[in-house]
């Protein structure tokens, strides 16, 4: 519900902020036309598996996510985006309830940190579990036609298999919480969580976990037609994993 000229009116769904319904109701006529912001910029990084992925100290030790930020600036190249963001991010983003960090990484980038993180738990540079999940908007997560999956190459964008596929990989992989989310008519999509313990079977799962889901997301992207997303998938592998067509 927005207000606008004194008048209180309910406009229809839209993408994000709600910006194009608005302009639409105040006179651009080709406002859905428009293409949005992950059409244009985001689905070239998700048909690479790239994504906000999120790490959070269950100790609510601080201390904790600066041992990860030290981890992420020593071990990524200087000129990975995560480096940047790190840097400005320990000086200038307060803690609010658990500490924790958000960051874009990809395919093989998640699952390396986690692996990382989950050594330094079992040796006590980390002082407890830190817990991993990642944000709805991602690449093989969401059927959300009005964001995620607008205006899709193959038309694929209310298409629910895909994140119901995601999590039911997840579950067959080991993960510690799955969940499928209905959103209120604005599509579907679904969650995954792992917990880094510091046990040699954990690092097994969250190996499996954190490539397998941002990795689905990669094919899905290259089933839809994205040459960079079948680039991606043969470059990494995981295009051996589709079946070849039949002739």
């Amino acid at each position: 519900m927005t207000r606008t000229d004194k008048k209180v009116s309910y406009l229809p769904k839209g993408k994000g902020n709600a910006l194009t319904p608005i302009s639409a109701a105040r006179g651009v006529e080709d406002a859905f036309k428009m293409r949005s912001f992950v059409d244009l910029y985001i689905r070239p990084l998700f048909c690479q598996g790239i994504g906000p992925f999120r790490w959070i100290a269950v100790s609510g030790d601080p201390q904790d996510i600066r041992t990860i930020d030290d981890m992420i600036l020593r071990s990524f190249s200087s000129n990975h985006p995560i480096v940047s963001w790190i840097e400005k991010a320990r000086d200038h983003v307060k803690f609010t309830g658990l500490p924790a960090r958000i960051g874009w990484l990809g395919y093989g980038e998640r699952s390396r940190l986690a692996l990382m993180v989950n050594d330094a738990v079992a040796d006590g540079r980390i002082s407890a579990p830190i817990a991993f999940t990642r944000d709805h908007l991602d690449t093989g997560s969401a059927a959300m036609p009005h964001r995620e999956t607008e205006n899709m190459r193959d038309g694929s964008d209310a298409i629910a298999d895909w994140p119901l596929l995601n999590a039911l990989l997840n579950c067959a992989s080991g993960a510690d919480l799955v969940a499928i989310h209905g959103l209120g008519g604005r599509g579907v999509s679904a969650g995954v969580t792992m917990i880094a313990d510091g046990n040699s079977a954990t690092a097994e799962r969250l190996k499996r976990v954190l490539d397998g889901d941002p990795g689905i997301g990669v094919l899905r992207h290259a089933d839809a037609g994205y040459d960079l997303a079948i680039e991606q998938a043969e470059r990494t592998g995981l295009s051996a994993t589709v079946p070849s067509p039949q002739t």
